[in-house]
């Protein structure tokens, strides 16, 4: 079965078009499924490879279908745990199941994983901004009829929000700090809370950001401006922080405001950190934890998403067409007044 399909792709920084591809997929094909693409969300890493041409080391040496927020219906499938024209959706990590971290049951940590819209090998891993597109059928994870896809489409950073949050270990009762409330962190706001955090206090530099982190169920927020003197009285106030920017001064922060003995979760990537206060991290005894991807914080999103136990709407800043990809992408850049933007395929 062969589908011609229009695809979003970048070819190099500030260089995206819409190019015309053949799918294929073969009824003998083990554990494959079929998908037309009805939504996807831009992320951070996408804006990376439009505005730079890279994510991190990773460059973009030839045309690259970004993406890696997608939802669809199945057009065909050979598993008999999936129907045609259901809802899913799709999980963009396809590990290799072999290696020592996949049999260990974290796979985030696969050696050879092959992720949506990533340039870390080459030939590069074509990502789900595309009409139509051949998944594996453990990728397939279906959601109710009657959940609006806008809603569905958030399941990819609520998964890493999720996974993030349990990083943190048990958060019942738990005072909370989270630093750097984009999108990734206001979903994190969402989470500890569902987990039962008792005070969630917020701090970015964008006033905008800060009133999403009140309706996605913070306590309290602060400018990054303001005084954080009351709560790094007695070796810190918080049981647990997650940092979420990356930025110099708010991993500092994070290290002075909590408690001694306390956690840390990094979310935010940034760059060397020259002038790290190690010495309050060892002297504080602070337990720093990374937070990469999910696991089976996927499924546990699309439940959560199903269930209406996190509402992520108020995220959502603007919707386009896959024609104007490129007017998409602009837009989501704009970080002073936008959070996530959203793509429509069908």
């Amino acid at each position: 079965m062969k589908i011609k399909t229009l695809s979003c792709v970048v070819k190099r920084a500030e260089n995206v078009g819409i190019i015309e591809q053949d799918v294929q997929y073969d009824d003998g094909d083990q554990y494959q499924t079929l998908i037309r693409l009805s939504r996807g969300g831009i992320c951070g890493s996408d804006l990376h490879y439009y505005q730079h041409g890279k994510v991190g080391n990773f460059a973009v040496k030839h045309p690259m279908i970004l993406g890696h927020e997608v939802i669809g219906r199945i057009i065909k499938t050979n598993s008999p745990n999936l129907r045609i024209n259901q809802k899913v959706a799709i999980n963009p990590s396809k590990p290799c199941h072999s290696c020592k971290y996949c049999l260990s049951g974290e796979i985030n940590q696969c050696e050879t994983m092959r992720f949506f819209g990533s340039a870390m090998y080459n030939p590069h891993v074509d990502g789900g901004f595309t009409q139509y597109k051949v998944v594996d059928n453990t990728q397939c994870i279906p959601y109710p009829e009657d959940i609006d896809d806008e809603i569905m489409v958030f399941a990819e950073p609520l998964a890493v929000a999720i996974h993030a949050a349990k990083q943190g270990g048990d958060l019942k009762g738990k005072r909370v700090f989270i630093s750097g409330v984009g999108p990734i962190g206001c979903l994190v706001v969402a989470s500890v809370k569902a987990l039962g955090a008792q005070d969630i206090i917020c701090t970015d530099i964008s006033q905008r950001c800060l009133n999403l982190a009140l309706e996605m169920g913070a306590t309290k927020v602060l400018h990054a401006n303001d005084d954080f003197s009351e709560y790094a009285q007695h070796k810190g106030e918080f049981d647990v922080a997650f940092e979420a920017s990356g930025h110099p001064s708010s991993i500092e922060r994070c290290l002075e405001v909590t408690k001694a003995k306390g956690t840390i979760v990094q979310i935010g990537m940034g760059g060397n950190l020259p002038n790290f206060p190690l010495m309050t991290l060892i002297a504080k005894e602070i337990n720093w934890k990374g937070s990469f991807r999910f696991v089976e914080e996927f499924n546990t999103a699309v439940n959560w998403l199903a269930s209406n136990k996190v509402n992520p709407l108020p995220l959502l800043s603007a919707t386009f067409s896959f024609k104007n990809f490129e007017d998409a992408l602009k837009t989501a850049g704009n970080k002073n007044d936008i959070s996530k933007v959203q793509i429509i395929f069908s």
